[in-house]
């Protein structure tokens, strides 16, 4: 039986919360461990391998993870 792992890139991981957060479904907040309710539970394991790759603990704030970002009056 051959088993498919989806490789989680930060990239990835910021896209997905940013989405979240744009739908308003998540704070910016609230702690990067709350993205684990979104993601497979199966697939966590990798997400936090690649957060800690990038210096990110899992209680920071998903706004650190998010970085910038821009506003533009309208």
């Amino acid at each position: 039986m051959v088993q498919a792992t989806i490789s989680y890139t930060i990239g990835f991981i910021k896209q997905e919360a940013r989405q979240l957060v744009k739908k308003g479904i998540l704070s910016r907040q609230q702690p990067i461990y709350t993205l684990c309710k979104y993601i497979p539970a199966r697939e966590w394991g990798n997400i936090e391998l690649e957060l800690e790759h990038h210096d990110f603990l899992l209680r920071d704030r998903i706004c650190d993870l998010l970085g910038r970002e821009d506003w533009f009056d309208d």
